[in-house]
């Protein structure tokens, strides 16, 4: 299903199942909507599971950026729209997470739960964001995804997964290949440009959760306890044996703790 936003930019939209509350997931940076495969199919035995490719991914367009993460906090907005959903719960991996909060600012009325995955409030340090800025420039002047792929793919899993499970490393680098260049540069510059959003954590009266991986070379374990912490009704989940991509890692405990969610 493709989506046309105000601009006529086109958002391409999987939707599964047709009953119980709808779940919007939202993948991260460098990966496609793929990467939620396995949660899919599970949870839309019971619920309407929504599942978009951010501008710049797969099949939507690639439009001039930077993408600011409330431009595709809107995308989500137009998508639910076009769907005739309400209320939604949102579930974001990392920079689906950041897009997921933006949405949460912007659109608080029309959210029922959120997930973060892997995911943080705060706003990039000047070094991050420059570390962004560079690396959206090596992408564009390869003109290919690999320095992106070089530069993420050996931090997403758990050392025991990389040593163990190459299978699943080879599948982050297959989702990553199908992002154009030119829409991952904007993704990254969107990224580095983003507000932090701590500040309206601790008026969001909705369930939250936050899954984090054991072994994450990215997010700590304490980090994502404090993001926990920092909303009213939030939890953490940890993945012992995962690290930035637990939907791969350990995809039955990210299942698990989505529906555990939905449920409340």
């Amino acid at each position: 299903m493709q989506v046309f936003a105000d601009d006529g930019a086109c958002v391409d939209v999987r939707v599964d199942g047709s009953d119980g509350v709808a779940i919007v997931l939202i993948a991260g940076f460098p990966l496609t909507r793929d990467v939620w495969n396995s949660q899919a199919d599970a949870l839309s035995q019971r619920h309407r599971v929504v599942r978009p490719d951010l501008l710049g991914i797969g099949e939507s367009s690639v439009p001039d950026g930077p993408y600011l993460m409330e431009r595709l906090a809107s995308d989500i907005a137009t998508v639910l729209d076009a769907l005739g959903i309400e209320r939604a719960a949102l579930a974001g991996h990392s920079l689906g997470g950041y897009v997921a909060l933006a949405f949460a600012r912007m659109f608080t009325e029309r959210l029922s739960h959120l997930a973060l995955v892997c995911s943080r409030l705060a706003a990039d340090s000047p070094e991050q964001a420059a570390a962004r800025r560079e690396l959206a420039g090596r992408i564009e002047l390869a003109e290919s995804m690999q320095p992106a792929i070089d530069a993420y793919v050996p931090r997403l899993t758990a050392r025991r997964t990389a040593a163990e499970r190459p299978d699943v490393v080879t599948r982050a680098c297959e989702l990553a290949a199908r992002i154009e260049p030119r829409g991952a540069a904007a993704l990254l510059r969107g990224m580095a440009m983003r507000s932090a959003a701590g500040d309206f954590a601790p008026d969001l009266n909705v369930p939250v959760l936050v899954v984090a991986g054991g072994g994450d070379a990215v997010i700590s374990v304490e980090e994502a306890r404090a993001v926990a912490g920092a909303f009213p009704r939030g939890r953490l989940v940890v993945c012992e044996n995962s690290g930035h991509l637990p939907m791969l890692e350990e995809p039955g405990k990210v299942t698990g703790a989505l529906a555990a969610l939905l449920s409340e």
